[in-house]
């Protein structure tokens, strides 16, 4: 019993962010999508390009979910780690993604959340996707280059299915951040 005048003790439970949850979800559809057109219009592309272009869906989803949910650093992270572990099923290279994926994933937030203020918004999509694609794969080649050596080689060539790759996904997440959003009801 509390003594005459105070307040009584309660014990409260933090609610679980309705954000946070609703954000995972959001990832997490994007992240299936993402991992079944790596599987075919992915190989499809790849193959067309002669692996010049190697659309990574799974980072455009993670690009998507940071545009629209803008998160803190911590959770930015948590996206690009649960994108890694996606990318793990697929990859002849385990675990380098758990780097790229994470930093490139806080990278893709940092620049959400500078570049909503500036004139340039409407192009923030192409622009942060374009800079986190790249950022990712030449994380993915210093990671290997170290690993496996070959520099010169890996270098040569990486560098233009980086590019081509960073290009292609952020024409992809540029023309579907709106409808992604509409579709959503957001803002």
């Amino acid at each position: 019993m509390p003594k005459s005048g105070q307040q009584p003790r309660t014990c409260t439970v933090e609610k679980v962010d309705e954000l946070e949850v609703r954000s995972l979800i959001l990832l997490a559809v994007l992240l299936a999508a993402g991992f079944i057109l790596n599987f075919t219009v992915g190989k499809a592309i790849s193959s067309i390009s002669g692996g010049l272009i190697s659309p990574e869906f799974i980072i455009s989803a993670f690009c998507i979910t940071i545009l629209i949910v803008k998160p803190r650093t911590r959770q930015a992270c948590i996206f690009g780690l649960i994108s890694a572990a996606v990318i793990q099923i697929t990859t002849t290279s385990p675990f380098i993604d758990f780097v790229a994926e994470g930093i490139a994933a806080v990278l893709m937030a940092w620049m959400v959340r500078a570049g909503s203020k500036l004139p340039h918004a409407k192009a923030l999509p192409f622009i942060s996707t374009a800079i986190t694609t790249t950022v990712s794969g030449l994380i993915f080649m210093g990671i290997k280059i170290v690993m496996i050596g070959a520099a010169t080689q890996l270098v040569a060539a990486m560098t233009p299915v980086i590019i081509l790759t960073a290009l292609f996904n952020a024409v992809l997440v540029q023309s579907l951040y709106k409808p992604v959003v509409d579709a959503l009801k957001i803002g």
